[in-house]
């Protein structure tokens, strides 16, 4: 025995009375067992209970099992957000499997590198992207076990590809089927690939750990009381649904599913299930917003909306608080299991007026409760940058919310966790009060005359105009400058404007040498998942003149 011994390290053995492995998983098992009646789900005409969840979770799990499924392997889903993609989260890490939620929105050819690259060896696909997935499985070299998804409340007429369907595929299963908890919380629980915009996808992998947490996050951030009504708009294949197929487990909450993102069904089920959360990007507000009189509907409680990507505009918000939504503005990455900082408003913001409360709104914000740390910090000497409000360096993270890694890709990894933090590209100041904002990704910056220019700060200056809907601004090549602004812009409809009124927005507003020398007015390229496709604007960019 050591001279002074340290008794807490001493026969206090850790074991399976007093250590479990983090996994979201039990947050269903727990809502079965204390509100099994509860409305876990509403699709269409449909409800089904905490238990029935639960039930058809095991189903699904045992039916995997049965063809093999098991620790290591992929099960891929190509679902929109329906039931079956709910239980898909469950059922899927219940037999140790890994889930990979493909996005409805790519091509044939990028799903079939994602079926390569994750090797999966089970698909349930849904009947409306069958042509997709037909193209996609003659383009790889995977031969998964397919299984239909017929929508029963939203038949659709795609061709059936498998020789089973989901209801009869899990009609095999156990609804009491005996699952195990991850050896490890360590283990990975899914696989999100990355959008892709610059050669083939990254898969991030998440663990069991960080999944249990982000879903306990969300409930914290969002303020969730007991039993919220949860819409989806967000895409369950976007990072997990942010993690919230499992959160609402946590709380005990209802799934309201929503196949399409149209006008009159959103309003249709915050009135009618008295919807109390949803989250979604930029679009799905200016849906909202956007909705005929005739097919709005009156709240009479109050909607709490998570938008991420760019901060959105002072009057935009104004027109969703008077529709009757307090929009929280989130910032995260795939990499961080979707968001995982959050613009905190203090209520002594309240009483700000104008450009001083639009500078508040403009941040991204601090860490999640379950991020441990977020800085900006120089990427090359790895030194935190002084909060100061202008010192530019790169947003990073560090926490149990972060990827477990890139999937067969070291290089990649290494290169992300150098230093002992995750570097999101990002770049962004650090304020004196600690709140982040970010200014640009670190490809994005335009160097004109040794000058850096944040292309986030002109575009934010772009966005104030009454007639501009989109805009987004990258570097033209410029034998003088190096490099100078270029500006590709989309108009409200029904408003006109011409190059030279733009230039002249934007000099009023910033120093001369940050305005766009160059306008266009176009359709901008984005993403499937709506992100602006900026590497295609610097090729338009180079012929513009």
């Amino acid at each position: 025995m050591p001279a002074d011994p340290n008794w807490y390290e001493i026969d206090l053995p850790k074991t399976p009375a007093n250590y479990q492995p983090l996994t979201p998983l039990t947050f269903l098992e727990r809502s079965a067992s204390v509100f099994p009646d509860h409305p876990a789900i509403i699709h269409g005409s449909r409800t089904t209970s905490y238990a029935d969840f639960y039930a058809r979770s095991r189903r699904l799990a045992s039916a995997l099992a049965q063809r093999g499924i098991g620790k290591g392997d992929t099960v891929s889903v190509m679902l929109a957000n329906t039931p079956a993609m709910l239980e898909a989260h469950y059922g899927v890490p219940m037999t140790g499997a890994v889930l990979n939620t493909l996005n409805t929105r790519l091509d044939a050819a990028i799903i079939a590198f994602t079926l390569d690259h994750a090797e999966t060896k089970i698909l349930i696909t849904d009947r409306e992207f069958s042509a997709t997935v037909k193209e996609a499985l003659g383009l790889a070299k995977a031969r998964p076990l397919i299984v239909d998804y017929d929508d029963p409340e939203f038949p659709q007429d795609g061709e059936m590809l498998g020789e089973i369907e989901y209801e009869d595929f899990i009609a095999g299963g156990d609804p009491e089927f005996a699952w195990q908890m991850p050896q490890d919380e360590w283990n990975a629980i899914s696989l999100n690939y990355t959008s892709g915009t610059t050669g083939n996808p990254k898969g991030v992998v998440y663990h069991h750990r960080g999944a249990y947490l982000l879903a306990q996050g969300n409930v914290i951030t969002g303020a969730m009381g007991k039993h919220p009504v949860y819409l989806w708009t967000l895409p369950m294949f976007h990072c997990n649904g942010w993690c919230f197929p499992w959160t609402l487990s946590v709380v005990a909450g209802t799934h309201v599913c929503l196949r399409w993102v149209r006008q009159k069904p959103i309003w249709d089920a915050l009135a009618d299930h008295r919807v109390t959360h949803l989250c979604g990007a930029p679009i799905v507000m200016s849906t909202i917003l956007s909705t005929p009189a005739a097919d709005k509907r009156q709240l009479d409680h109050t909607v709490e909306f998570f938008t991420a990507a760019a901060p959105p505009p002072e009057a935009v918000l104004a027109a969703m608080a008077d529709a009757g939504f307090n929009v929280t503005h989130l910032y995260g990455l795939t990499e961080t299991y979707g968001p995982a900082v959050v613009n905190d408003w203090k209520n002594d913001w309240n009483t700000l007026e104008g450009a001083a409360r639009a500078a508040k709104k403009a941040r991204q914000g601090v860490r999640y409760a379950a991020l441990e740390a977020l800085s900006i910090i120089d990427p090359e000497t790895m030194q935190h940058v002084p909060a100061d409000g202008e010192t530019m360096g790169e947003a990073m993270f560090r926490g149990n919310v972060v990827m477990k890694g890139y999937l067969k890709n070291k290089e990649a990894t290494v290169a992300a966790f150098a230093g002992g933090w995750f570097h999101s590209g990002d770049l962004g100041v650090m304020h004196a009060d600690g709140y982040i904002q970010l200014k640009d990704r670190s490809k994005d910056i335009i160097i004109s005359g040794g000058e850096n220019i944040s292309s986030i700060e002109v575009e934010d200056v772009l966005y104030k105009h009454p007639a501009i809907a989109s805009a987004a601004v990258v570097a033209k090549p410029d034998d003088k400058w190096g490099e100078t602004p270029c500006a590709f812009i989309e108009l409200v409809a029904g408003q006109t404007l011409t190059a030279k009124e733009v230039i002249e927005w934007t000099r009023e507003r910033l120093a001369r040498y940050k305005c766009p020398r160059y306008v266009v007015f176009t359709e901008i390229p984005k993403t499937s998942t709506g992100k602006i496709q900026k590497f295609k604007l610097r090729d338009m960019a180079r012929d513009v003149t």
